[in-house]
C-alpha cells in the first residue's frame, strides 16, 4: 500500500479545529504509520469531525459497512479516534491530534515515537497546531492564590470536581516522552493528568476517587505545577499538571517562541516591593521565566506572566499577590467546545 491514505489521513486531521500540518520532513506520516495501522488509515481518511454512523463513513470510503463497522469499533477500542453509542447506535468521529491522538498514547509511547512527535514539534509541527487562536488549553490560576470571592466561575475547578462522577489519573504524557528521548530536566512526578466526567463510569485500572482528585491538585500547587485545561467555559473534563521544561504546550513559550501557545488566565502577579526578600523562590516556581531578581527585589514581566499563582503560593513572605486584570484585558473563553471548534476553524479559514 502506498501512502495515499496516510496523506489523506493527515489533511483530515489538519480540517479539525486543533489541526495537524504538514512538515518539510513529512514526519507526520511516519506518527501516522505508528498509531494506525493500513487498513485503519483508509478508513480514518474518510472520518470527519461530526459524528457520524458507520454506513455514512462506509458509503464515503466505498468499503463495505460490516468492515467499516469493526474497523471503527477497533480504533475507539485503541481511542484513536472518538465513538459514542446513542439510542443503540454508534457514532464515530474523528480525534483531534492535541487534545485527542497524541495524549492517547501515553500507555504506548516507545524510544521511536518519542523521538518522532518531538521531530515534529521541531520541524513546524508547534507552531501550527499553537499558533492559532483561541488556543488549545488555557491556564488555571492555583486555587490557593485568588480570594475566593474574585475568582472567575470558569477558574474555579474545584466545583466542577465535586459535580464529577467519574475520576482517572494518567501519566503525563509529556514527561514520559521526554523521558524516552533523554531530554527531561525535571523531577515532577509523572502521574498528575486528570480526567473527570459527571457522567458515571465503571472504574478502570487508573480509576480514583474526588477525595483523591483534590487532593492530587493541591499537590500540584505545592510543587510548582501549572494547572492547565480546555480552553472552554463549560465541559472542562481534564486538568493537567505542566512544566514549562516538559510540557509541549509550555514549550511553546519557553522552547518554539510562540507567545499565546496558552491562554493566559485572567489575573497577574504583583510584588510588593517593600515585603520582597530577594529569595529567589518565585523565580524558581515561575514555569515561563516570567520572573526576574534585580536590586534585591524580584520583577514580574507582565507580558510572560501567565497567571498561574505559582509564585503567590509559593512566596516564603507573602510578598506576592494575585490582582485580576482590568476589564480591557478580560479574555473570556468560548463557552464550550463546539464554539471553540467554529472561532478555531473560522481563524483557520476552514469555514
Amino acid at each position: 500500500m502506498t501512502d495515499d491514505a496516510y496523506v489523506k489521513l493527515r489533511e483530515a486531521l489538519d480540517h479539525l479545529p486543533g489541526g495537524f500540518p504538514e512538515t518539510p520532513s513529512k514526519v507526520e506520516l511516519e506518527i501516522l504509520k505508528r498509531i494506525f495501522a493500513p487498513e485503519e488509515a483508509a478508513v480514518a481518511c474518510h472520518i470527519t469531525g461530526t459524528r457520524e454512523t458507520a454506513a455514512a463513513i462506509a458509503q464515503r470510503a466505498g468499503l463495505p459497512e460490516a468492515n467499516v463497522a469493526a474497523i471503527l469499533r477497533e480504533m475507539v477500542r485503541k481511542m484513536s479516534i472518538w465513538g459514542s453509542e446513542r439510542d443503540g447506535v454508534w457514532l464515530f468521529r474523528l480525534s483531534p491530534y492535541v487534545v485527542g491522538v497524541y495524549e492517547e498514547q501515553w500507555d504506548k509511547m516507545d524510544h521511536d515515537l518519542a523521538h518522532l512527535f518531538e521531530h515534529y514539534w521541531a520541524d513546524g509541527g508547534a507552531a501550527g497546531i499553537m499558533r492559532p487562536s483561541p488556543a488549545l488549553n488555557r491556564v488555571l490560576p492555583a486555587q490557593n492564590a485568588i480570594k475566593r470571592e474574585v475568582i472567575l466561575p470558569y477558574d474555579d475547578i474545584k466545583p466542577m470536581l465535586q459535580e464529577a462522577q467519574w475520576f482517572e489519573l494518567r501519566d503525563c504524557i509529556c514527561r514520559k516522552q521526554q523521558d524516552l528521548i533523554g531530554a527531561r530536566k525535571c523531577k515532577y512526578p509523572l502521574n498528575m493528568c486528570l480526567a473527570f466526567s459527571n457522567t458515571a463510569r465503571p472504574p478502570g485500572p487508573h480509576a480514583i476517587t474526588r477525595e483523591q482528585a483534590l487532593k492530587m491538585l493541591d499537590q500540584a500547587e505545592d510543587i510548582g505545577l501549572v494547572h492547565t485545561v480546555a480552553n472552554v467555559a463549560k465541559g472542562v473534563t481534564f486538568v493537567c499538571n505542566c512544566c514549562g521544561c516538559c510540557c509541549a504546550v509550555l514549550r511553546g513559550i519557553t522552547k518554539f517562541g510562540i507567545e499565546n501557545s496558552v491562554a493566559r488566565a485572567n489575573y497577574y502577579a504583583k510584588i510588593d516591593e517593600d515585603e520582597c526578600a530577594g529569595c529567589g523562590h518565585c523565580e524558581e516556581r515561575c514555569q515561563v521565566h516570567a520572573i526576574k531578581g534585580g536590586d534585591g527585589v524580584a520583577i514580574v514581566d507582565r507580558k510572560k506572566c501567565i497567571g498561574c499563582g505559582l509564585c503567590a503560593t509559593g512566596c516564603p513572605s507573602d510578598a506576592i499577590r494575585m490582582v485580576r486584570r482590568p476589564d480591557a484585558e478580560i479574555v473570556n473563553p468560548p463557552d464550550n467546545y463546539k464554539a471553540w471548534e467554529q472561532q478555531r476553524l473560522k481563524n483557520r479559514g476552514l469555514l
